[in-house]
């Protein structure tokens, strides 16, 4: 998107010779008055005013020289300029219309040798199927609590050349993403997220860091993309429909929480059986690779 003459624009701010690229305190909240932004919860904005979190993020991400990074939510650009700086190209995505007017302008600003280096798409990212320039090689984001999860599962699902993934999401999501088999919080995030990537826990952000500070605590979490897709011959639509079956009644056995799927009961417990997993089983204590072996015997309809 470009701005007109009458949108706002970020102050005029060249360096001084030594000054930090990177974004302060100060400097986030005079562009946000510049552009007459105030965070709102709708959207989940919390923006990162901490220059240093925003370089161990990028550390942490593992971000090289000649990667491709996608960034979603780039907000006023504190975590963009910092992997602008490392990157070899960057492309946020950002749905909010007056932020993604000027950010540009603010890269143009702080970072001007490497504007060429950046693009920017205006857009909901949970509608983003393609992104201009190289293809991505690592996702690296500050995401909004409310959608972080589809967010990060329609990125890794329509973007396959993504190999490397490092979120930034409330702490709670964080444990969900990178819970392992039998924990109480092991879910459909985490069985999903398993499904195209390695995930763990990478760290915990504090409150601090963000203006204005969340009601809640943030974590890192890492996603290594598999080397191979996982060997099944169910597909990921199949997969998934056993996932959000068996965890819609996680109480319940397998047998019972997946009669509707399979038709009924003595269906399911066939299934059951016929991919090795006990039928009096539950959906927490399973792995994407059970899950997926019950999924080859979906019901013909």
């Amino acid at each position: 998107m470009t701005s007109s003459p009458t949108d706002p624009q970020p102050p005029e701010n060249p360096l001084s010779p030594g000054q930090d690229a990177l974004l302060g305190p100060s400097d986030i909240r005079e562009l946000a008055k510049a552009l007459g932004v105030r965070p709102t919860k709708q959207r989940g904005q919390n923006f990162v005013i901490d220059a240093n979190t925003v370089r161990r993020i990028i550390r942490t991400a593992d971000v090289r020289d000649d990667d491709v990074v996608v960034e979603v939510g780039p907000g006023l650009g504190s975590l963009t300029l910092g992997l602008l700086e490392t990157a070899r190209h960057v492309t946020a995505v950002e749905i909010d219309d007056t932020l993604a007017a000027a950010l540009p302008a603010t890269v143009n600003a702080r970072l001007p040798e490497r504007a060429q280096n950046f693009a920017l798409v205006h857009s909901d990212a949970l509608r983003v199927t393609e992104l201009p320039g190289p293809e991505p090689t690592t996702l690296v984001a500050n995401l909004p609590y409310n959608v972080a999860v589809p967010v990060l599962l329609h990125m890794l699902e329509h973007f396959p050349t993504i190999e490397r993934t490092l979120v930034m999401v409330q702490a709670e999501v964080a444990d969900r993403l990178a819970a392992a088999p039998g924990s109480k919080v092991y879910g459909v995030p985490s069985v999903k997220a398993n499904w195209y990537a390695e995930v763990k826990r990478a760290g915990a952000i504090g409150r601090n860091v963000f203006w204005p500070a969340p009601n809640v605590d943030s974590g890192l979490v890492s996603l290594v993309r598999r080397a191979e897709p996982l060997a099944t011959k169910a597909t990921r639509q199949q997969v998934f429909a056993v996932v959000d079956a068996a965890f819609a009644q996680r109480r319940k056995t397998l047998r019972a929480a997946l009669s509707g799927w399979a038709g009924s009961g003595a269906a399911a417990e066939a299934a059951l059986v016929a991919a090795g997993v006990p039928p009096q089983a539950r959906g927490e204590s399973l792995t994407v690779e059970e899950f997926a072996a019950i999924a080859e015997h979906t019901p013909a309809r």
